[in-house]
């Protein structure tokens, strides 16, 4: 699968895996809804801590994040015929956004894309993951070999 179906199908995504490393150095991995920002070649992934119930607001997915900054999320599909499962991974950097102009775009994106956020927009920090590498597999993808312009395998 070539990086433009993968972004495609992450664009369109509802819901993916985020990682992220703890102090440990163990894998910590929570469900997300997130936007893609594309701007050029550049691609980036937002994520605001919203109004979803949770135990708390000091996130250990941000404490990791800010610790140790690689972030990697996956987006898939299931289906009981196999022929149409396919997955997509990406990976970089991650940030707590600080500027304000940022911020705006980031949560408007987030809100074109989930109605909810459009009724209880997100309070709490919006975090940036600049995607550098995207890498992914189809079942009916039957082309071998690295997915172009990332330099990764594409399965």
């Amino acid at each position: 699968m070539d990086r433009g179906e993968a972004l495609a199908r992450v664009r369109t995504a509802r819901v993916g895996r985020l990682a992220t490393v703890t102090p440990q150095g163990r894998p910590h991995v929570v469900p997300f809804v997130f936007a893609l920002v594309e701007r050029g070649s550049a691609v980036c992934a937002y994520w605001a801590v919203d109004r979803k119930p949770k135990r708390t607001t000091d996130l250990a997915r941000i404490r990791n994040l800010e610790r140790t900054p690689a972030a990697e999320f996956v987006v898939d599909a299931y289906e009981e015929d196999w022929t149409a499962l396919w997955w997509i991974r990406c990976s970089g950097p991650s940030r707590v956004v600080a500027d304000d102009a940022e911020r705006a775009e980031a949560l408007e994106a987030l809100r074109a894309k989930y109605p909810r956020y459009r009724l209880e927009p997100p309070v709490g920090p919006v975090v940036a993951i600049d995607v550098e590498t995207v890498t992914g597999w189809a079942a009916d993808d039957r082309r071998p070999g690295p997915s172009p312009g990332d330099g990764a395998p594409g399965r």
